[in-house]
């Protein structure tokens, strides 16, 4: 079966685990590895796929939500772990990957280009409190699709590649006010508050608001926190930056929140505006 275009799903999204399948409906790469291989095989074979279709795993960061189960992709499965020195350094020293890393390291320069399974990929840096952190765009069959997650602070490349985005995941993590009145410790709201923690839902509308452009199609909000957000306050709270410029979700443009453990739809990326609003 020839390849027919860009798939795109979820399989979870928040500090549970993180990991997403991009690619087509023969080959791709998963982006990060955060549940289980057990887990990620499932969702693969929803999709009638299975690890001999994945070309590699590109990692974002070094914190176990992203990286749980890179050992066993790697080194039992077979599967090159793709990221920066700096990356595959962190998650050397990180307790949470039980099975070392050792013919599967795959290696990077931020900011280079490179090809794999057919895609072009690129990376910048993210602020956030890991060994380092990438946003990654991945350009393939006429069309860019931008991941933004684990986001302290926004910086001026972030904001560049989101006005150059057809396909975005970006992290919505929390609402400010239900954080700083929840029932979190006093340093573990100022680590997600600070520059080097979390991207509120106020300041995820904020950049879509600032850089919205006429070949955005699709937005679909990430890493989500149980204890600090809800989906539906997430979703309005980014659709009312939106339509402060015009813009209707539904209309012009796709958006959702991910869910935390339940693997999303299989989305189909291309020049249209996906349907089904939530």
């Amino acid at each position: 079966m020839a390849e027919k275009g860009l798939i795109f799903r979820c399989f979870a999204s928040g500090s549970s685990g993180n990991c997403y399948y991009l690619g087509t409906q023969e080959r791709g790469v998963l982006i990060d590895a955060g549940i289980s291989a057990r887990q990620i095989q499932k969702c693969l074979r929803e999709m009638g796929l299975d690890f001999q279709n994945i070309m590699g795993v590109l990692v974002t960061h070094d914190h176990a939500d992203h990286i749980r189960a890179v050992g066993t992709l790697g080194e039992r499965v077979h599967l090159p772990i793709y990221t920066t020195a700096e990356i595959h350094e962190g998650i050397d020293r990180n307790y949470g990957v039980r099975e070392k890393l050792r013919t599967s390291r795959r290696y990077f320069q931020k900011g280079v280009e490179w090809e794999l399974a057919g895609l072009k990929i690129n990376t910048f840096g993210i602020s956030h409190d890991s060994t380092d952190c990438l946003g990654y765009v991945i350009d393939g069959f006429g069309q860019r699709f931008v991941i933004v997650t684990d986001c302290g602070c926004v910086n001026d490349e972030m904001e560049s590649y989101v006005r150059t985005a057809n396909h975005l995941v970006i992290e919505a993590n929390h609402d400010e006010h239900m954080l700083l009145n929840g029932p979190y410790p006093t340093y573990l709201k100022e680590r997600i508050l600070s520059p080097r923690g979390h991207q509120s839902n106020d300041t995820c509308g904020a950049v879509l608001e600032r850089n919205w452009h006429e070949g955005l199609r699709n937005i679909w909000l990430c890493h989500l926190s149980l204890e600090n957000n809800e989906p539906e306050l997430a979703y309005e709270t980014v659709r009312g930056y939106l339509e402060e410029i015009g813009i209707e979700p539904g209309k012009d443009v796709y958006l959702r929140p991910l869910d935390r453990l339940t693997p999303s739809p299989v989305y189909v990326l291309n020049e249209q505006v996906i349907q089904d609003v939530k």
